[in-house]
């Protein structure tokens, strides 16, 4: 039986580099994982004073979906050096309320892609901080940076053999991680 991993995509765009690859993910997944995109979009800025009594329902349908998941795939571009906004909101709407995270114990895998020619490195820094604190074990290696992303698609959105063996290399290694931890 396969295992149920949500994939996290931070960059909103429709026509994203991001989301590109996390559907290359989900065709090249080996058949011990099953990949769900998990939407962060419709998520309000996690507000305390909104989650009380009843929080809003995109962070319940977020919180139920991430918890039902075995395992996390980050895919996130870099904004500015640093994470992008949405990423960083849906953390945080995953760990409250206080003492009933979804993160923890839940293996994880941060997969950084940029137009630039380091691939999104502090972006993919700042999140590993994050999920350390979160209790989210990790995948070291391969360190997944994917720089100038735009060269690796086509005019018909097809990705080129490379990057596709370097994303399979990622996540045959992300299916034995968390193989590893069950």
């Amino acid at each position: 039986m396969s295992k149920k991993i949500a994939v996290l995509v931070g960059s909103l765009r429709k026509d994203s580099y991001n989301l590109k690859v996390a559907k290359v993910f989900q065709q090249i997944a080996p058949e011990s994982l099953s990949l769900n995109i998990i939407e962060i979009g419709d998520l309000p800025f996690y507000n305390e004073d909104i989650d009380v009594d009843t929080p809003p329902p995109s962070y319940t349908r977020f919180r139920q979906a991430i918890a039902s998941c075995e395992g996390v795939i980050f895919v996130t571009p870099e904004y500015n050096r640093g994470l992008p906004a949405v990423i960083k909101n849906a953390l945080d709407v995953g760990s409250r309320p206080y003492g009933k995270s979804v993160w923890s114990k839940k293996p994880a895998a941060v997969v950084s892609v940029s137009q630039g020619a380091i691939g999104g490195f502090s972006a993919n820094h700042q999140l590993r901080q994050s999920l350390v604190f979160l209790d989210m074990p990790t995948l070291q290696q391969p360190e997944a940076y994917v720089g100038n992303i735009a060269a690796a698609f086509d005019e018909h959105g097809n990705i080129n053999e490379k990057t596709q063996s370097f994303l399979a290399l990622i996540i045959d290694s992300y299916a034995k991680w968390v193989e590893k931890l069950s």
